[in-house]
């Protein structure tokens, strides 16, 4: 997509509440040398993943027991980067462990390191929590959330709801396929619950469905959520800058508020292209820059071209209306000079 691309087409501006910020900075190195979240690609990629872990033990040894899930989203707001939407499940009877005994809450309250020892403690076969977690990872790319958002109008844009949502329900019914006994579900939303827990509801008749803002405060398992989305979001922003940029590149967190991220739009900007496709083109921030970086304007020959072809059957009327010339001339039944027999 060129810079100027980006200018002509209608730019949806970010439909979120801003998010509190803890850290502006990108992830720590040192932090992330030595584990990669099995969520993250290991080779950075344009397309959206899933990730879904197999059923954990206790779970499978308690097939009849009820379970909980938990649905959080890292990523909404930022113009650099995925949007990661996480979901985790247990025992209904051990979700209140998660707190009292490891500490799981807000992913906003606690810093990178906290939330990656426990996001390990997740992944690691020989801990409690492996044995009790499951989890699933939706990393939806910056090129696709924008490609949906910038659809032309005779096709209809795909807004940024619309992919949470699929998204969601995609997780949910994941886990249902595995045969999990999923009871209750708990989301995380940023904006009005009631229509969107409605919607959710009418998706999954069965469950006990409660769509909650703040819920990752509220409810262990969303807390669990949040945070396997939250690491598998920073990990991949940093995966994504080592490999497209180099590691002592500093682009900050992919915030628009963050001025390291503002820096680095403005320096990057090509006046043509823009930027390589971890940048969220759909973005009022994107945009923003490239017209502050004089971006070249582009006027596609297509864009200009009338679609008012008229009624191209009509031409096929007016022919049939006037003949082929072939009228009153005899018909024959010899071909080449012989008479076809037939049967």
């Amino acid at each position: 997509m060129s810079a100027a691309a980006a200018v002509e087409e209608p730019i949806e501006i970010e439909d979120y509440e801003p998010e509190t910020i803890v850290e502006t900075s990108q992830p720590q190195p040192e932090i992330q040398q030595d584990f990669l979240p099995p969520s993250v690609p290991r080779e950075h990629t344009y397309k959206s993943t899933t990730f879904l872990t197999p059923i954990p033990k206790v779970i499978l040894e308690n097939p009849k027991e009820p379970c909980v899930l938990g649905v959080d989203e890292a990523g909404r707001g930022p113009v650099l980067g995925p949007m990661v939407y996480g979901i985790s499940y247990c025992l209904k009877n051990y979700e209140s462990i998660l707190k009292s005994k490891y500490g799981f809450a807000d992913s906003k309250t606690l810093n990178e390191l906290k939330r990656t020892n426990l996001l390990k403690q997740i992944c690691d076969q020989e801990g409690e929590l492996f044995e009790q977690i499951g989890w699933s990872t939706r990393t939806m790319t910056a090129m696709d959330i924008s490609s949906g958002m910038l659809r032309p109008p005779s096709v209809g844009n795909y807004n940024l709801n619309e992919q949470a949502h699929d998204a969601t329900m995609d997780l949910i019914q994941g886990v249902l396929d595995q045969g999990v006994n999923l009871t209750e579900i708990f989301v995380d939303t940023v904006g009005p619950p009631v229509t969107y827990q409605a919607k959710l509801q009418k998706r999954f008749p069965n469950l006990k469905i409660i769509v909650a803002k703040k819920a990752d405060s509220i409810y262990p398992i969303v807390s669990a959520a949040s945070i396997c989305a939250k690491v598998t979001r920073d990990f991949s922003l940093n995966n994504s800058k080592d490999q497209l940029y180099g590691s002592e590149i500093t682009w900050g967190s992919g915030y628009p508020s963050d001025p390291n991220t503002k820096k680095w739009l403005n320096n990057a900007v090509d006046p043509i292209f823009g930027w390589d496709q971890v940048v969220r083109f759909s973005w009022q921030t994107a945009k923003d820059a490239i017209i502050k970086n004089d971006g070249i304007e582009i006027e596609w020959e297509e864009d200009n071209e009338k679609d008012d072809y008229g009624d191209v059957g009509k031409l096929f009327r007016d022919k049939a209306s006037q003949g082929d010339g072939l009228d009153g001339l005899p018909i024959s039944t010899l071909w080449y000079g012989r008479n076809v027999n037939c049967f």
